[in-house]
């Protein structure tokens, strides 16, 4: 249990300060080129899927790279959020 406190402590140590307005300009520039990938790969993904005869290994790895980019992109719209304390 004492590892659940010392992480909980390090996710407050780094949500107690507000993003400054370069910070979360930064954070809305990163999540749009994050979207524009992804959509790139869905839209690719799509293409490939219509053809059973497309390298499948290329195709897993695409679907890979576009789960990978949706959490990264979760993970930063988060950080836009304020925290409310309870």
């Amino acid at each position: 249990m004492p590892r659940c406190g010392a992480a909980r402590k390090e996710g407050q140590a780094l949500g107690n300060r507000p993003l400054t307005d370069e910070e979360r300009v930064d954070i809305e520039r990163r999540i749009a080129e994050l979207e524009v990938e992804h959509q790139d790969l869905d839209d690719i993904i799509a293409r490939l899927s219509e053809h059973p005869s497309q390298d499948q290994l290329q195709l897993r790895r695409f679907k890979k790279r576009k789960l990978i980019l949706k959490d990264s992109i979760s993970r930063l719209k988060i950080l836009l959020v304020p925290d409310i304390l309870a």
